[in-house]
């Protein structure tokens, strides 16, 4: 929900990192940056999600950066060059060519901005999404490329791509999920995974995995209220 709020709840709820979309949701500029601040203020990571990670736009990635973002999602990325592409838009020389800037994130300059690119380059987190079959099929030749620090998992677009929209369960979305998770494995790279049946934590964690998105907080509060109304309704039979 694009709304700072959102972001505080999150936080106080003890989340570890929160995700703001702007791919399927509706977020004006200045909205963003609060709720940025605001999970700088609760203390937990916000990464932010472009809207199209197969066609990278530098400068959407370099105004939520420069708005505080402490990581890009990058949704759909498809191939190397598109994962080349994310982490040159993420990350300055001699890494990348995100443009310089002395705003938020480098406290408008108030210390040396020289050693904030520094320590930017260290800290920026680049997440692609893995939620394709030409994804699956190019995963290994993605995650050798440098400046990759996690992969997340995208079982319901991928459940489309494979041609069985939302039947995520289904063994062939749970095959191509395991092969990236363990291209992820060998290659070294945190795999993050978004449980969505009783079990699934145990059996990603299991097979090594230790980062998990846990919802949409839109879906959790709308079961929440769904569920607080059905315990108040009276029974009239």
């Amino acid at each position: 929900m694009p709304a700072p709020a959102a972001v505080e709840i999150v936080g106080a709820a003890g989340f570890d990192f929160v995700i703001v979309d702007t791919e399927h949701v509706l977020v004006n500029p200045e909205t963003l940056e609060n709720m940025l601040r605001t999970a700088e203020a609760m203390g937990i990571t916000a990464l932010v999600r472009i809207a199209n990670g197969a066609r990278i736009d530098p400068k959407e990635i370099l105004r939520a950066l420069d708005g505080g973002a402490q990581g890009i999602v990058a949704p759909c990325v498809e191939t190397a060059e598109a994962a080349r592409q994310l982490v040159a838009a993420c990350k300055y020389h001699p890494h990348g060519n995100r443009s310089l800037n002395a705003g938020r994130p480098g406290a408008f300059g108030r210390s040396s901005l020289a050693e904030y690119v520094v320590r930017a380059n260290d800290e920026i987190i680049v997440v692609p999404m893995i939620e394709s079959g030409a994804g699956v099929r190019q995963i290994v030749d993605i995650l050798a490329v440098p400046g990759i620090d996690m992969v997340l998992e995208g079982a319901a677009d991928l459940s489309q791509s494979l041609g069985m929209p939302w039947q995520t369960a289904a063994p062939s979305v749970q095959e191509a999920l395991l092969h990236v998770q363990q291209a992820c494995r060998q290659a070294g790279i945190p795999y993050c995974a978004i449980p969505r049946a009783d079990g699934d934590v145990a059996t990603w964690r299991a097979r090594g995995v230790h980062a998990f998105v846990l919802g949409d907080e839109r879906g959790i509060a709308f079961r929440a209220l769904q569920a607080k109304l059905k315990s108040m309704t009276l029974d009239e039979g």
